[in-house]
């Protein structure tokens, strides 16, 4: 973050790509949440619900319920042992295990505690998403809502960089639609050059 911050030109940590001086809109977080969760093959769960996720990782890897309160910022210490309370209990039956392992020296013997079963994870390989790679020159198209499609094609004119956006219903419309912006742009470009003297190559 430290790094991030010194190559962001911006007040805020994550500034707004579309609005000068404002931060990041919320809603463009869950957009790329969901992308994310899709791409990954996983169900849609809520962006609280990652908070959610490393409390209770917190917890069962031993870090004290005090400062996990201080650290997602409960109220008090009573709210967070009542979120997390199938996490505690899980955790004091593991702790009797010990107790009775170490003092009660049952080792060998079958656990009697009522340790709630865990999850079951996965074995499945990740594979990180690899977006489609796109040649110089021809655009990018992304998909802003559901019935909506944006194509962006950003050429140099006059030394200038002018972006120059499409929209479509569909992938292919607004693939279509770009490559004949493309086109006329390049040939606007082309214009451009040769009523400055300069001969196309």
């Amino acid at each position: 973050l430290k790094q991030y911050t010194q190559e962001v030109d911006s007040e805020w940590i994550f500034p707004s790509p579309i609005k000068e001086n404002m931060p990041r809109d919320p809603s463009a977080v869950r957009k790329k949440l969901s992308n994310v969760l899709e791409r990954a093959k996983c169900k849609h769960v809520r962006f609280h619900a990652l908070r959610h996720t490393f409390a209770t990782i917190a917890l069962q890897y031993g870090l004290d319920i005090k400062t996990l309160s201080s650290t997602i910022g409960h109220s008090s210490v009573e709210l967070t042992l009542d979120t997390y309370s199938h996490v505690t209990d899980n955790m004091r039956y593991d702790a009797a295990d010990k107790i009775d392992t170490t003092i009660g020296r049952n080792k060998g013997k079958e656990s009697s505690s009522k340790k709630k079963p865990e999850s079951v994870e996965s074995t499945e390989k990740f594979e990180a998403y690899k977006g489609k790679k796109r040649k110089p020159g021809t655009g990018y198209v992304k998909q802003i809502s559901a019935n909506c499609w944006q194509g962006r094609y950003t050429p140099t004119i006059d030394g200038k960089r002018v972006s120059k956006n499409v929209y479509g219903t569909t992938e292919e419309e607004c693939e279509k639609k770009l490559a004949d912006l493309i086109s006329e742009m390049k040939e606007v470009i082309k214009n451009a050059k040769m009523n400055n003297g300069i001969t196309m190559a």
